[in-house]
């Protein structure tokens, strides 16, 4: 990632949140980075040099600013920006694509050479990809400490080291102190662990919750006093907006416990309700086109609804295919109340765990009011599940994947894309609503128009979609299977 010093200074010294996680500020006089939001008066022009990202900051010799933790700041742009390789490369490191494999396996997966990886790492983010896999799990453990009483041990294993002394190594190499010194005071004992999820505002959140809140699954989730809850196999946690910060507070509750339960929550929540977004960078594409310019200024911080599991979502997709969304919920309460697992002590209203894929390869789905076809599509999804474990590198990848699953077609694939896998190019131009909205004809000019529209083209959906539909309701009448 390129970056105008000159423009990062002015956007410093504003201190204006929005740029919160576009760049980093290093201060040369004292070794220290910052966020651009860092209260501490500015330094001088000359004293300071900026960077794409925490990694690269921490590998020029920087250690993070105890004052603005930039170790909490949202996601840079250059990790989900224009430069889809990198964008794609940075979001398997984060799930955790290093922590078992290689840079070459992770090259593999995106098809080119490690070296040719590492080779877009230095020029774009000025740092390499194991950098950032330890950052990452550096920043993860940083939060740990601060959220949770456990041992050194337990706070290494669930940030993804491979011993008590490579994390003692990497946090002194970072925070150039030790895990102990680190350590404020722990979060409350027990199985409860409070983490904090930061984005770059502005943030619409009671448009993305009352999109939840519309397909809340009965018994799995539950979308009511500002909040959004649900079931997850080992517990239950709630998300709602964090006071006073540009952040969402992630509570999870802790039936049982395994290695990087946490880590792997905290990554999957992130995705759901699209935290990684940047909302000025989007807002400088779309807000051109005369068909959009309006939503976008009216409602920039407009996000995508993610969901919580790929299988689950498809199953959903299936379910909702030429019906409501009311009733595919109903549908979909049935599957949970006849297949899903009962859980004892979590939240009011939650009561089930979603069925497993185990469960509904041989379930006899009729039962829930479904036509024969549709339950033998969905018996079918579980026995594919795989297809939906390794995403692949690059969108049209996935969507061929994907496509290959049985009940699935072009608008489902996309939609799909959308809402599991987080693909912010996404677009399912075969959707009665979207082609209402734009005013084209037919799905092939509205796939020549979104064109100007890359790499947001699943905003400009949302966006469409809310100009003509209720909030963020997309139409479901061309989701049929191929």
């Amino acid at each position: 990632m390129i970056l105008d010093e000159d423009t990062c200074y002015r956007a410093a010294t504003s201190r204006d949140a929005r740029f919160d996680g576009r760049f980093f500020t290093a201060v040369k006089t004292t070794g220290i980075y910052c966020r651009p939001t860092c209260p501490a008066r500015s330094p001088l022009r000359k004293n300071v040099q900026f960077f794409a990202c925490a990694a690269a900051a921490e590998a020029a010799g920087y250690r993070p600013c105890r004052r603005c933790r930039p170790d909490a700041a949202p996601g840079t742009p250059a990790w989900n920006g224009p430069l889809a390789t990198v964008s794609r490369a940075v979001r398997l490191i984060e799930q955790g694509a290093l922590d078992d494999g290689s840079i070459d396996d992770l090259a593999a997966r995106l098809g080119l050479g490690g070296r040719q990886l590492r080779r877009l790492f230095a020029v774009h983010l000025g740092t390499s990809p194991v950098l950032v896999a330890r950052s990452r799990r550096a920043h993860f453990a940083r939060a740990l400490l601060d959220a949770t009483p456990w041992p050194m041990p337990q706070v290494a294993r669930e940030a993804g080291f491979g011993s008590v002394r490579q994390f003692n190594d990497v946090m002194r190499s970072v925070f150039q102190r030790s895990p102990s010194e680190l350590r404020r005071r722990g979060g409350p004992a027990g199985p409860r662990i409070a983490l904090r999820l930061a984005y770059r505002p502005p943030y619409d959140w009671e448009a993305l919750l009352a999109f939840l809140a519309a397909r809340a699954l009965p018994g799995v989730e539950v979308a009511s006093g500002g909040a959004f809850r649900r079931t997850f196999d080992g517990g239950w946690f709630e998300v709602r907006p964090a006071a006073g910060a540009n952040a969402l507070s992630l509570m999870v509750t802790l039936a049982r416990h395994g290695a990087g339960q946490v880590l792997a929550m905290a990554r999957r929540a992130r995705r759901m309700f699209d935290l990684d977004a940047d909302p000025l960078q989007i807002a400088a594409t779309l807000s051109r086109d005369p068909l959009l310019g309006h939503s976008v200024r009216a409602r920039p911080g407009l996000r995508i609804p993610g969901a919580w599991d790929p299988f689950e979502t498809a199953v959903r997709a299936v379910l909702g295919q030429q019906v409501s969304v009311r009733a595919a919920v109903t549908l979909g309460g049935r599957l949970v109340q006849a297949f899903g697992e009962r859980i004892a002590d979590a939240a009011e209203g939650l009561t089930h765990l979603f069925p497993t894929p185990e469960r509904l390869a041989s379930a006899p789905v009729e039962r829930i009011g479904l036509p024969r076809a549709r339950a033998e599509s969905i018996r079918s999804l579980a026995r594919s599940v795989a297809i939906l474990r390794d995403a692949p590198g690059s969108l049209d990848a996935l969507l061929e994947r994907v496509r290959s699953l049985p009940g699935v077609g072009p608008w489902t694939a996309h939609y799909l894309a959308m809402r599991a896998f987080g693909e912010a190019d996404a677009f399912p131009a075969g959707d009665l609503v979207l082609r209402k909205a734009s005013g084209e004809p037919s799905s092939a000019a509205l796939e020549r128009r979104a064109a100007a529209w890359r790499p947001w083209r699943a905003y400009a959906a949302m966006h469409l979609w809310s100009s003509v539909a209720s909030p963020l309701e997309p139409s479901h009448g061309r989701a049929v299977a191929s």
